[in-house]
């Protein structure tokens, strides 16, 4: 079983922990009554659905033997007007670069995160619409 913690610091910030002993700090901005020194929940839900992704492209890649020397994931998530605020939207762009990067290569491994391997998006699914694309930057 996967376990984290938050513990609060004041003011609405929290210290994210994670059972393997990584930290994070969540807080909201002023205009929520935060002081904005970290993530706030919803951001990150969005770099965790780039993570999930982008380590599955990265090790497909890797795997196809592609030369990528850079790897980004752009994410950016639409929330409903009303409370609770749930995204209804997710569009993740995979921004990678390298030598004679094959685009089948990244296409399939983009499709292979979407459709089998990236646990955030399983979770996601339902809940809002995920889409992608993806530029290739041959050096």
């Amino acid at each position: 079983m996967m376990q984290a913690k938050v513990k609060w610091t004041g003011g609405l910030q929290f210290v994210g922990e994670s059972g393997s002993n990584h930290a994070v700090v969540l807080d909201a901005d002023s205009s929520h009554g935060g002081t904005n020194m970290g993530m706030t929940p919803m951001e990150l839900l969005l770099v965790g659905i780039g993570g999930c992704s982008g380590m599955d492209v990265a090790s497909i890649l890797q795997k196809k033997r592609q030369l990528v020397n850079d790897l980004e994931v752009r994410v950016s998530g639409t929330q409903a007007e009303e409370y609770p605020r749930k995204f209804t939207a997710i569009e993740l762009e995979y921004i990678i670069s390298g030598k004679d990067v094959k685009e089948e290569a990244v296409k399939k491994a983009i499709e292979s995160s979407m459709e089998k391997y990236c646990s955030v998006k399983a979770t996601l699914e339902g809940v809002a619409k995920i889409t992608y694309r993806y530029s290739i930057i041959n050096v």
